[in-house]
């Protein structure tokens, strides 16, 4: 990995291209550091120093958007309302016939999706920017704060408007920034901002373990945290990468003098299919009871039930539930995002085949069997990783932001092997093209 980059370095195009995308990294940082106008700079701070991010509902949300949320910045909602906007899109191709029409139409389709997923961006960032601002005016985002209701001094509706309308431009320059990595940089733009996002967060949280620590002044447990955090960075590697290869065969065809066919190829199939997806999907699904709790101010039986079982992250009842979601959500992405019947007629169509299986429905069928065999140790593999907070919770006494969680590994993993591969495959084409002359 450490030797790609120094290639690319030496390389004057990559080497752009790299001091580009550095480029923009800083100016998205500097932007999660500008309070918004109308917040109370000196009132936020002392909450967050009060705070403790493990019981907060919006620490998904926040480690998204690097710590900006809860210090109400410009980028405060980061690219959560592109990630959530792109995930609806996702799930709409499947049910809408119109949206599946665009994406099979190639790029003209795709983009036309992505038009849409702008305009949904623009849409999610002005409602979560309004419930942001909401929730801050009434002392909801840190409860347990003493100046918490005096965040947003001026609660005038010209105030409140200016709040959501900073927070929405600042969501479309994040978007615009991404765009741009994607378009002038290395790799995707999101995900490299998203990396960053997450990446931020960790030196903060690891100094915290160590000064929380008992044995050694707390190097004992720094230490342990992190050969936890590499073993787990192995692992995710390990699983990421493993795939099944279903092999097929094509068949010669004669067009007129030339025979065409007759390769052998292999269908990927990825142990983790649909990626963290699951566990982002889980996590928001459990944060909806302890906000209508918390925003209905009810002091009920069901509520108290909820604040006692489903708000901190050690409870059985909520560790079980999340490992569940967990497991549920992968069958059910992979089942969306992977169609085995349109993967066999296209095989089908082009003269294609699994050995010893027969074209067509016999195909797909075989197709669903192995997919839904491999999802299995996916979703397992997946839930397992998610819990390693809850598990540090326990051990070490950190919060549901540990730095080492399994959402914020496997998207460092993710992001950061596939812009290598980008990285290491424009450095093969350009050595192979540097032979040819």
């Amino acid at each position: 990995m450490l030797t790609a980059f120094a290639q690319a370095f030496k390389t004057p195009d990559l080497r752009k291209k790299l001091l580009f995308t550095l480029g923009i990294i800083v100016l998205y940082r500097m932007g999660t550091h500008v309070p918004i106008p109308g917040v109370s700079y000196k009132n936020v701070q002392i909450c967050v120093d009060q705070a403790q991010q493990g019981n907060s509902l919006f620490g998904l949300v926040n480690m998204f958007s690097g710590g900006a949320l809860l210090q109400i910045t410009i980028f405060a909602l980061g690219i959560m309302p592109y990630i959530t906007a792109s995930i609806i899109l996702q799930l709409l191709t499947v049910v809408i016939p119109r949206l599946e029409a665009l994406k099979k139409e190639g790029q003209a389709g795709t983009a036309k999706i992505t038009q849409y997923t702008r305009y949904l961006t623009v849409a999610l960032a002005i409602l979560q920017g309004t419930g942001l601002v909401a929730t801050a005016r009434n002392g909801a985002l840190f409860s347990g704060c003493q100046v918490a209701t005096e965040i947003v001094p001026n609660r005038s509706i010209f105030t409140t408007i200016t709040m959501v309308i900073t927070m929405t431009a600042g969501t479309a320059a994040v978007m615009w920034l991404g765009e741009l990595i994607t378009d002038r940089g290395i790799g995707n733009g999101m995900s490299i901002l998203m990396f960053i996002s997450i990446a931020s967060s960790f030196p903060t949280s690891l100094w915290a373990i160590k000064k929380q620590g008992h044995l050694a002044q707390g190097w004992i447990e720094f230490s342990t945290v992190i050969l936890v955090g590499l073993v787990m960075v192995a692992l995710v590697v390990f699983v990421e990468q493993a795939q099944r290869r279903i092999p097929v065969q094509y068949a010669k065809r004669m067009i007129g003098r030339r025979s065409y066919g007759g390769t052998s190829t292999y269908i990927p199939l990825k142990v983790n299919q649909a990626g963290v997806i699951p566990v982002i999907f889980a996590s928001s699904l459990l944060y909806i009871p302890a906000l209508v709790v918390q925003f209905s101010n009810s002091t009920s039986g069901w509520a108290t039930w909820i604040k006692d079982n489903f708000v901190k992250g050690d409870h059985p009842y909520y560790i079980i539930s999340y490992f569940l979601l967990i497991v549920f959500f992968a069958f059910f992405y992979v089942a969306i995002s992977f169609n085995p019947e349109e993967v066999a007629d296209n095989m089908k169509k082009y003269g294609g085949f699994i050995p010893g299986i027969r074209a067509g429905r016999p195909t797909a069928e075989y197709l669903s069997y192995v997919l839904n065999r491999i999802t299995w140790p996916g979703s397992l593999y997946l839930g397992l990783i998610a819990l390693v907070p809850t598990m540090a919770l326990v051990i070490f006494g950190a919060n549901q932001s540990f730095p080492l969680g399994g959402t914020s590994i496997l998207i460092i993993v993710g992001v950061g092997l596939e812009t290598v591969k980008q990285i290491e495959s424009q450095l093969q084409q350009r050595n192979y093209e540097g032979f040819l002359r």
